[in-house]
């Protein structure tokens, strides 16, 4: 009943939750039936094909998904085949930061005996340490010299600042940014280039941290993807004077010489967590 009730929230109607889970219409409609009456509380409104979660509604979800999480980890941990090994990860810290951790937990719980050594550093550096075989698997931002690699998130770019840093629609921006050879720094600059928004760079730091720390202190703006906005920044936009900022595309890369069971239960699961998170 929670699987269905999820569903019909994420896809807005009955018809494209039956098709989602494989369920008739029917059935659906019954079962959520079955979970209000068990509640006690209407849990939709409007009409069939455009539903919306009412104040309940909106309690449960919340709980379902923590449950349907956990029944998932269950059946993942018994499933799981008894692999043991050493896996070398790398991501940049922006994602280990903001993407990754409750993945690699589920991971950690579902293939206790898969040891995972995380090495933090730019896309390009972990790209270069696939191919010296330093690194099994790699999560990054797609590069156009990476060549082939399978995308697995589509994460927009925002300009963030402090939550009360006051920014002119006017005026040098001043810019918190990653060294130079960066797409995110790139992207920045040309999307000011192209509405002829004068700017300057006022902190340049190679880790997420810095930039917090710059942009905390209200030193400058930045762009972070959109996973790795917090409560101590706000969003920054056409309202500021700012351009849009396109989409990255998140790659995960195996090594070239190839990856032994471990790497590759790692590789695939981080790869389906990933497609299949919510944005």
């Amino acid at each position: 009943m929670l699987r269905t009730f999820v569903a019909v929230n994420e896809t807005g109607s009955i018809t494209s939750a039956g098709r989602q889970i494989g369920r008739t219409q029917p059935a659906v409609t019954h079962q959520i039936h079955r979970l209000e009456k068990a509640l006690g509380k209407p849990l939709f409104a409007g009409d069939r094909r455009h539903l919306n979660l009412t104040p309940d509604g909106e309690i449960l979800l919340g709980y379902a998904r923590t449950l349907l999480n956990l029944n998932d980890e269950i059946r993942e941990r018994f499933r799981a085949p008894d692999i043991a090994g050493h896996v070398r990860l790398g991501v940049p810290d922006l994602y280990a930061a903001f993407l990754l951790p409750a993945v690699l937990g589920r991971f950690s719980r579902a293939y206790p005996q898969i040891e995972i050594e995380l090495r933090c550093s730019r896309s390009v550096h972990l790209h270069a340490a696939l191919q010296r075989d330093e690194v099994d698997v790699a999560v990054m931002t797609r590069q156009p010299e990476f060549g082939a690699a399978t995308v697995v998130r589509e994460e927009p770019l925002i300009w963030v600042a402090a939550r009360d840093y006051p920014v002119s629609t006017q005026g040098t921006l001043p810019l918190a940014l990653l060294p130079a050879g960066s797409i995110y720094r790139q992207h920045a600059l040309d999307a000011l280039g192209h509405v002829g928004r004068s700017w300057t760079i006022t902190a340049v730091s190679d880790s997420i941290a810095g930039l917090q720390a710059a942009v905390y202190a209200g030193l400058a703006v930045s762009i972070f993807p959109l996973c790795a906005l917090n409560q101590n920044m706000r969003r920054l936009g056409r309202a500021d004077g700012l351009p849009d900022l396109p989409a990255m595309e998140i790659v995960l890369q195996r090594k070239p010489s190839g990856v032994g069971p471990a790497a590759e239960h790692l590789a695939q699961y981080v790869e389906g967590e990933l497609r299949n998170a919510e944005r």
